[in-house]
């Protein structure tokens, strides 16, 4: 699915201030998180000209056509307003030339202006639109931070895995959803889990009902939204199943075309799961941090059967 956001939404999140807009302002949708800065098409090269993208003039623009001779500067703008970018941007507080608001208007452009810098405004910008806009899916889990690792929690209905992040919640770490996971992919390496608003910081826990996590242990217990870092699989226990007893071998599952590490723990009476994920979580960082203990046990063993010692 392709989605959208109301450019009335993208000025109300940046405070942009607006010079004008269209009748159908309240229509206008970003549909690409791509933006530029038209240089080229200001010196009038359209060869590439991506008009449903949001045009951003910074100092080098505006400096180059007020260098300008009046009509040649003048065809300049016009030629570009009359491609239809989606908006115009001005940053740093500039305000656009009378030749920009006159075409703009003719042409049903808004035109919009920031106080920030260029760079930090389309960073910033780039950045809000690739998290609205991302391919997304649902999956029935648990999206839980603990010690600053995201974690997904999947597993069949019943297994566990609420009471397993209200006990995580209890030992200090923050719910983010409960029952169902809205997944967004923002970058080739970065997923991004929250709750549907309809559903978020509650909990459904069988034979008492659904408790309001933020008003049970404070706003300090969740969290709107937070990186997948990890999955955890939870399975029942299959008597002779061989699970991973070193954690040499790394598990990774697809998610809208990330790979992310996973791992399968088997629950069983006894087990204590909150634990067993806390472990999960740091050893989890220690290994992006540079050290894995499955390795450097198993590179011990090997040293230690090659000297003889065993």
């Amino acid at each position: 699915m392709e989605y959208t956001i109301p450019l009335s939404q993208v000025v109300s999140e940046f405070s942009l201030e607006i010079v004008t807009v269209p009748d159908n302002y309240s229509e206008i949708n970003v549909v690409t998180p791509e933006v530029w800065r038209p240089g080229l098409a200001l010196a009038g090269f359209y060869g590439d000209f991506e008009k449903d993208r949001i045009a951003v003039l910074g100092n080098a623009e505006c400096k180059y056509l007020s260098e300008l001779e009046a009509n040649e500067r003048r065809k300049r703008i016009e030629d570009f307003v009359s491609a239809l970018p989606q908006a115009i941007v001005f940053t740093r507080g500039r305000q656009p030339f009378d030749e920009f608001v006159a075409k703009a208007k003719e042409m049903h452009v808004p035109i919009l202006v920031t106080k920030e810098k260029t760079s930090p405004f389309m960073a910033s910008l780039i950045s809000s639109l690739n998290t609205h806009l991302a391919p997304r899916i649902t999956r029935h889990g648990v999206l839980v931070e603990v010690y600053g690792e995201g974690l997904l929690i999947l597993g069949d209905s019943g297994i566990g895995k609420s009471e397993t992040a209200i006990e995580l919640v209890k030992r200090g770490h923050r719910l983010i959803a409960d029952d169902a996971v809205e997944i967004k992919r923002v970058s080739a390496k970065t997923l991004v889990g929250s709750a549907p608003e309809i559903i978020r910081h509650y909990v459904e826990l069988r034979g008492i009902g659904i408790v309001d996590v933020c008003r049970l242990f404070g706003m300090g217990a969740v969290k709107q939204s937070e990186k997948i870092d990890l999955v955890i699989n939870l399975e029942h226990w299959i008597q002779g199943k061989m699970y991973d007893r070193l954690g040499i071998d790394e598990e990774k599952i697809d998610i809208l075309g990330n790979l992310v590490p996973s791992i399968t723990i088997p629950v069983m009476p006894g087990r204590n799961l909150a634990i067993i994920l806390e472990i999960a979580a740091m050893n989890h960082r220690q290994k992006k941090m540079g050290y894995n203990t499955a390795e450097e046990f198993n590179k011990r063993l090997m040293e230690q059967m090659q000297s003889g010692g065993i």
